[in-house]
Order: C-alpha cells, then sequence, then structure tokens
C-alpha cells in the first residue's frame, strides 16, 4: 500500500483505511466521507443528516414513534414499540444517541435515531 491516507480529522490517528467510499478510523471508530481535495466532507452547510430506521430524514420538532421496545435502566418496565415521542431535538450525544427528547412516562431521556420512524 502506497497510498498516503490522511488521518483522522477527529483524533489524528494514522492507521485510517478505506471502506467503500468512506474512511475508517480503528483508533476511536469515527468514519467520513472524503472530498476531492483529500479533505473530510461535511455536507452542504455543515450539518449532519440524521435519519430514522427506515430512511427518512429527521428534524427538530418532529413527533418519532419508537419501533422496538427498549429497556431502561433503574424502570421495571421499558419503553414499549409504538410509543410516540413529540417535539424532538436533534443533538451530537454520547455513544450514538443522536436525539434528545422527553419520554411520556419517562422523563427526558435520548434515544438512537436508528430505533425510532417518523410519525
Amino acid at each position: 500500500m502506497s497510498e498516503n491516507l490522511p488521518s483522522c480529522p477527529k483524533c489524528s490517528g494514522e492507521y485510517t483505511y478505506e471502506m467503500d467510499a468512506l474512511m475508517v478510523c480503528p483508533e476511536c471508530g469515527h468514519e467520513w466521507a472524503l472530498t476531492e481535495d483529500g479533505t473530510e466532507d461535511t455536507g452542504a452547510a455543515g450539518e449532519r443528516v440524521i435519519k430514522d430506521a427506515v430512511g427518512n430524514v429527521l428534524s427538530d420538532g418532529d413527533t418519532v414513534t419508537v419501533v422496538k421496545a427498549l429497556k431502561v435502566k433503574g424502570s421495571p418496565s421499558g419503553i414499549k414499540a409504538g410509543t410516540k415521542v413529540r417535539n424532538i431535538r436533534l443533538v451530537d450525544g454520547v455513544d450514538g444517541h443522536d436525539i434528545d427528547c422527553k419520554v411520556d412516562g419517562f422523563g427526558p431521556m435520548q434515544l438512537k435515531s436508528s430505533v425510532v420512524k417518523k410519525a
């Protein structure tokens, strides 16, 4: 491999590799697409696009439905599939949790976009 691959923009790791159309850093797990000049592609307006479990684009203020039952720490019962969550906010959360919301009966929490669909 004589190619000079760019270092990771998140952690500056040197051991990046190509996977299909993305670059991947094995040290921190960051994935990004490259532009023609070799820099990270951040989208048209620098804004991240978050999609739900079926591929619909989510935005702040949307109403979503939970598509599978979720366990909640400290609660004897979890969030049931089909629960509607109103007025979501998109955030850069921890560990893939990119939706900040208030679930009726549970209070404020963060959800992953992969477990909800747009209502």
